[in-house]
């Protein structure tokens, strides 16, 4: 068995041949859609976040939204960038969320990536201490974050309050219990991927990822899901870790499949260079038919070792189509491979 999942990267675009010509479409389609994968069956509901961008920004309201309109999926981002984020204000959007959607959240965080304007997080107020690197800001800002959700006190209270305070130093609210276990990190290599597995975190990985072996992507991301593993045991936690890969899988089941997805059949790997300094690997697309997909996903050995299966969703393709692509994989593709 297997957890599948949608992602969705959020795009809005003013072009006459989008299903999302606004940021309003967005939203409201992505609550709708989220709604119409719950009815059939899916696992989880992921956003994407970018900023500066037409996509989803602040992934907060979105989040709360679709858990009050849903009862059982997962709701998750996939990742938001904590070069961007107060740890403490990000601690009560995201416990206010959680219990809004009845501990639903599965929060996706990481160093981000290639950014729509250069240092994006400078604007928002945010800068590395001299000597350090952006990704050094995030990791602290995510270790930071990591440890307010802990729901432990540590803000020394005033003495003549506002209102009552309980005893004992206080904690940022709303706290969600539980909360805690359910982060991930959004890992592009091994390396940060231990750190991950270290610290308690879940881990993400996209299709997209530093090409530390020149192996296929899928063959480095199963040895990083194994290097995660290992360590995750090693640093002595208890509660057994998740991992999610993401993918982009159509199964072509009617014409319209075919007029969108179908040249992509002999999609390929593809390396390329990351801000001029990292060489990446770019996962291919799987679209074929139902018996063919399911050949080639077998082979696919980052999917077999992973829990969860995030399945990328032509968002500007409007709900109704989106929804088809969920249903074709779960009922034509996912049973034959034993996860449904």
């Amino acid at each position: 068995m297997k957890k599948i999942g949608f992602l969705s990267f959020g795009h809005w675009s003013p072009n006459p041949h989008s299903k999302t010509r606004s940021a309003a479409d967005f939203l409201h389609q992505s609550i709708d859609l989220a709604v119409a994968a719950e009815e059939l069956g899916v696992d989880g509901a992921y956003f994407r976040v970018h900023h500066f961008a037409q996509q989803a920004g602040s992934p907060f309201p979105l989040l709360s939204a679709i858990g009050a309109r849903t009862s059982k999926i997962e709701i998750g981002t996939g990742v938001i960038d904590m070069r961007y984020e107060n740890p403490l204000y990000m601690a009560e959007n995201a416990g206010a969320a959680d219990l809004i959607s009845g501990g639903r959240l599965q929060l996706g965080i990481s160093r981000g990536s290639p950014e729509q304007v250069i240092d994006g997080w400078r604007y928002f107020g945010y800068a590395p201490a001299e000597g350090e690197t952006g990704a050094d800001m995030a990791r602290q800002h995510a270790e930071a974050f990591l440890k307010v959700i802990e729901g432990e006190g540590f803000a020394r209270p005033n003495p003549r309050p506002m209102f009552p305070n309980p005893p004992g130093l206080l904690r940022v609210e709303p706290y969600s219990e539980g909360l805690r276990d359910r982060i991930w990190w959004g890992s592009s290599s091994n390396a940060t991927a231990v750190w991950a597995a270290e610290l308690g975190m879940n881990l993400q990985s996209s299709t997209l990822k530093d090409d530390e072996t020149g192996e296929p992507l899928h063959v480095q991301q199963r040895k990083q899901i194994e290097a995660y593993r290992e360590a995750f045991k090693a640093a002595g936690h208890t509660r057994e870790p998740r991992v999610s890969v993401s993918r982009s899988i159509f199964a072509l089941t009617d014409d319209m499949d075919r007029a969108y997805f179908g040249h992509d059949r002999d999609s390929r790997d593809q390396v390329g260079m990351i801000d001029d300094t990292t060489r990446a690997i770019f996962g291919r697309s799987y679209a074929a038919e139902p018996d063919v997909l399911v050949k080639q996903l077998r082979e696919d050995e980052a999917i077999q070792a992973a829990d969860t299966l995030l399945l990328t969703v032509p968002n500007q393709l409007g709900v109704d189509y989106n929804a088809h692509v969920l249903e074709s994989i779960l009922t034509q593709v996912a049973p034959e491979l034993g996860w449904r």
